[in-house]
């Protein structure tokens, strides 16, 4: 996917007139390695060859508009009514970005009013329009210190005139959605409607999901807390198989179908023998495949610690004398349900070293949910909040239809058909999986020559 400087610009909805409350504290902003100053933009690209590929002069070579307080606004702040809402699944820190939202707009721009939508999307509905809850700074002052999202979330479809229905009866001049990659397909629909209306109103994603598998992001935001949680898990199984009798240690943690979470989690925990995810195709038999690297292990060791991601070796199901795939649906996103790899290593891995004489101890634990439900550690509470504020800031001075996220280190306005054109998926040749086989000593792969490898739609 080859960008040009006119794919990162952002749609802005006219020309800032109001004076900015901050303006005072820009008058001698300049751009510094920690501060990108108004007007200067953020480089989509950071090493020498790959400017060098563009053959271009600076001005034009590919550059996201920097984030941040501007000295004009589009909106009178006193005549502004904004709205939040959480959709999607859970994730740590969704609570800080609310409060961070709330906190700037209220005590820095004196915004009129506060809506909050109950509920995702659903809120956003004829049926569902009226509950909604105001937002003060009082109201969230300790929320962060919560889990979850205290406006609710869901799943699903909504009609985008519908909703522009319920933003245009409540007022809302701003609309800021908190939410995965369907959540910002859905404000980009949202930000359509409004625009073939003529309406004058902003809408602003905040990325996030544990999977940390939206582009344009160094990292979404919750997603340390997640692998930091996941870790704990790891190091718990391998303490139980290290005790066990020929003890097999299998965590599965979530990663659809990016690897991420399992890989900062095993590198975090230092435990793990082996690291699976859907990014690296494996085999299970065979000299070189899953079974004979776990039995060898068990001889040497006397256990093994197997780190697993919930879309790894999905294409194992579909052979033959499996139940396979197909008929399992998809959720309420649209994502198709995965199979169930998970049983099917244990009972592959448990009837293998029982036919070599070893019968396993297995140890499992699924984590689930309880890693995407914790309290945001203290730096993803940091990163919620300077999110929050870029969001703020950017909505205040008229951008629409783009998501804020922090790009090599800056914070930067993305437009939101960017945020959902591919995922970010590991790097079979990055540095991060290079860590990942140094720290565990497996092999690069299980069976699965090189060039039968999946190709990463997106890279670490």
């Amino acid at each position: 996917m080859t960008l040009q400087l006119d794919d990162l610009r952002v749609r802005r909805l006219g020309e800032c007139r109001y004076d900015s409350p901050l303006s005072e504290m820009l008058t001698t902003k300049q751009t510094s390695p920690h501060y990108v100053a108004e007007g200067d933009r953020v480089l989509l690209e950071d090493t020498v060859s790959m400017l060098a590929g563009h053959d271009l002069p600076p001005e034009q070579v590919p550059s996201f508009e920097a984030a941040g307080p501007r000295r004009k606004v589009y909106f009178d702040p006193s005549s502004v009514t904004a709205g939040i809402l959480t959709c999607g699944g859970l994730c740590p820190g969704l609570n800080n970005v609310i409060r961070g939202l709330v906190q700037e707009l209220a005590v820095h721009y004196k915004v009129k009013r506060i809506v909050g939508f109950r509920n995702g999307l659903r809120g956003l509905t004829a049926e569902y329009r009226d509950d909604t809850v105001e937002l003060t700074p009082e109201h969230v002052r300790d929320i962060h210190n919560a889990g979850g999202t205290i406006l609710g979330s869901s799943r699903g479809n909504q009609d985008p005139d519908e909703m522009v229905d319920s933003l245009v009866e409540h007022g809302i001049d701003v609309l800021f959605v908190i939410g995965g990659d369907g959540g910002m397909r859905a404000a980009t629909c949202l930000s359509k409607a409004i625009e073939a209306r003529g309406l004058d109103i902003a809408v602003l994603g905040v990325p996030k999901t544990i999977d940390n598998d939206l582009p344009f992001t160094d990292q979404s935001f919750g997603f340390q807390s997640a692998f930091a949680s996941a870790m704990d898990f790891i190091s718990s199984v391998s303490v139980e198989a290290a005790a066990s009798p020929n003890g097999v240690g299998l965590v599965k943690l979530m990663g659809r179908h990016s690897g991420f979470i399992a890989a900062y989690a095993a590198l975090a925990a230092n435990g793990a023998d082996i690291v699976l995810i859907p990014e690296i195709p494996f085999a299970l038999d065979g000299p070189d495949g899953l079974l004979a690297y776990v039995e060898h292990h068990v001889r040497e060791k006397g256990f093994v610690v197997i780190v697993l991601a919930e879309g790894a070796g999905q294409d194992l199901l579909d052979e033959p004398g499996l139940p396979g795939r197909d008929g399992l649906g998809t959720d309420a996103s649209g994502n198709v349900k995965l199979g169930r790899i998970d049983d099917l290593l244990k009972q592959r891995i448990t009837d293998h070293l029982t036919a070599v004489g070893l019968a396993p101890t297995m140890r499992y634990i699924d984590p689930s949910y309880s890693i995407r439900s914790v309290v945001a550690n203290a730096y993803d509470s940091v990163y919620c909040l300077r999110l929050a504020h870029a969001a703020a800031h950017a909505a205040m001075a008229g951008r629409t239809e783009i998501a804020v996220a922090r790009w090599r280190r800056r914070f930067v306005h993305v437009p939101l058909s960017l945020m959902t054109s591919r995922r970010n998926r590991v790097d079979p040749d990055g540095d991060l999986w290079m860590s990942v086989l140094e720290t565990t000593c497996q092999p690069a792969e299980f069976g699965v020559p090189r060039e039968r490898r999946r190709t990463p739609a997106g890279f670490c």
